[in-house]
């Protein structure tokens, strides 16, 4: 004890840097230990997950006061102390501080959440983690065609929020329009084909139809944005080859890819139901009329 007590004398360094470490752990120990507490007794996950990265970015920022305070020595260098410490941090930490901004940003604003599904650079993904340097995404898109996981788990920096638009797909309303074409041919009941097209998709989406008009209405009390049509549309078009059907309809945004496959198989059935009323068109050459040939001897 003596030995330790004379080093201690020797080398005030040593000490002071021992204290401040005990200091950390002690920090770092609370921060766990109330996490841990959180996540035994809080049964909603996005309370849970909110409440633990709340007190994270409580940790951190004591941490940093602490830190500050422990190396000046008193609360009057406080604001020289930083106003130096941030400047030379802002010049060669500045993706570093830029990531932990955009946490906090993302966190207070509330731009996306974990189970948001967002596009932000060019990267689109459901987000299932966001901490204070990194957003954690799983993958959608790329090499696959639909709106399914490749399977990548993608970590992109929290500064990107400041760097270009983020795109929500579920944040206030979590639904998307989609639509495709039908080609019909000319000579075909062309009425029939309308009431059977506009039949399977009022029949096939009237669970979306209704909890979007409710969702709607909210986005439209909460933004500048006018009232919007959400009931399935169709629009025709007269092409050199066939009548081109536009349907126009609300989704889901998780189940666009099933929806539209239940549209086209239902459609398809009720079409050839018709027995040739209605003819779905193809690009092939259909000749009319062989001219005739004479042949002179």
């Amino acid at each position: 004890m003596d030995a330790i007590q004379q080093l201690f004398q020797d080398y005030p360094l040593v000490k002071s840097i021992l204290k401040y470490s005990v200091i950390v752990v002690f920090v770092l120990l609370c921060v766990q230990i109330i996490r841990r507490f959180l996540k035994r007794n809080i049964a909603n996950t996005s309370v849970r997950y909110k409440s633990q990265k709340g007190i994270e970015l409580l940790g951190y920022f004591i941490l940093s006061v602490i830190t500050i305070l422990y190396f000046t020595g008193s609360i009057k260098d406080f604001t020289v102390t930083l106003g130096l410490l941030s400047a030379g941090l802002a010049f060669t930490l500045q993706e570093l501080i830029l990531s932990i901004a955009g946490s906090v940003y993302i966190f207070i604003v509330k731009v996306y959440e974990p189970g948001d599904r967002i596009e932000i650079n060019g990267i689109k993904g459901d987000v299932i983690d966001v901490d204070s340097i990194y957003t954690t995404m799983m993958e959608i898109g790329q090499w696959v065609q639909s709106d399914n996981y490749t399977g990548r788990i993608v970590k992109l920096s929290n500064a990107f929020v400041f760097k270009g638009p983020v795109y929500n797909y579920s944040k206030d309303f979590p639904f998307i329009w989609d639509e495709f074409n039908l080609p019909i041919r000319y000579g075909s009941d062309i009425e029939l084909a309308k009431s059977i097209i506009i039949g399977a998709a009022t029949t096939t989406l009237a669970e979306y139809t209704k909890a979007s008009k409710d969702k709607w209405t909210e986005v439209v009390s909460k933004y500048y944005v006018e009232d919007a049509m959400v009931e399935p549309t169709l629009a025709t078009t007269l092409t050199d080859n066939w009548i081109q059907f536009n349907l126009r309809y609300i989704v889901d945004y998780k189940k666009r890819r099933i929806t539209k496959h239940l549209l086209n198989d239902l459609i398809r059935k009720d079409i050839e139901a018709t027995n040739g009323k209605v003819v779905l068109a193809s690009a092939t050459v259909e000749l009319i009329k062989i001219p005739e040939i004479e042949i002179k001897k």
